[in-house]
């Protein structure tokens, strides 16, 4: 195969890549941000997309971010492959700190008190049995709750980042194809008069 690697990459790396990207955090983020840019849809259609994925990162939702965003973004008219990009906003480096507040919150917001004592998970049952109803109320119904505050929060601000940005890539774009447009025509109509002229002059 073309461009193949001499070493194929193992598993430590493929996780190291993930937590720690080969071109670092800031490049990772500006090609983030230009491919968000780059779409072909509407403002409101991008950012809606955009605002359902970072929406289903703050779910305890593992594994379903992709459905909950299609979804979400399906509601909102948003675009599918931007909500997709929007799920990078749970990452390995921010999850816990997801996970943390949203865990803290719900128990809040549904009374746990802060000095209860946590419900104790017989996790040997859980990984032969399945048994993931024990996960429930402590861990994944008040991570749920608790992710609906800052979930909205970070979507209504992702939305109207994403929208301004949108709008303004896609005017100074516009702008820019049709300077082109008008220098290529000068240029076109530069070439046709000369050509009448270098005629003339034969004649």
């Amino acid at each position: 195969m073309l461009f193949r690697r001499r070493r194929p990459e193992g598993f430590f790396d493929r996780m190291r890549t993930a937590l720690w990207p080969r071109r670092s955090f800031g490049r990772s983020f500006q090609y983030f941000v230009k491919r968000v840019l780059r779409l072909t849809a509407t403002p409101h259609a991008i950012a809606a997309g955009v605002a359902a994925g970072v929406f289903a990162s703050w779910t305890p939702l593992l594994g379903f971010h992709f459905v909950l965003a299609f979804a979400l973004a399906y509601i909102l008219a948003g675009n599918m492959v931007a909500a997709a990009l929007g799920t990078a906003f749970g990452n390995p480096i921010s999850f816990p700190f997801i996970w943390a507040l949203t865990l803290k919150l719900g128990n809040l917001l549904v009374g746990v008190p802060a000095d209860a004592g946590h419900r104790h998970v017989d996790l040997q049952s859980l990984l032969r049995h399945l048994d993931l109803g024990q996960l429930w109320e402590p861990v994944v119904k008040p991570m749920l709750i608790g992710s609906l505050p800052p979930g909205l929060f970070s979507a209504i601000a992702f939305y109207a980042l994403t929208y301004w940005g949108v709008t303004a890539f896609q005017t100074r774009r516009k702008s820019k194809l049709a300077a082109r447009a008008r220098a290529r025509i000068q240029e076109m109509t530069a070439a046709r008069a000369k050509r009448q002229a270098e005629k003339a002059e034969r004649a």
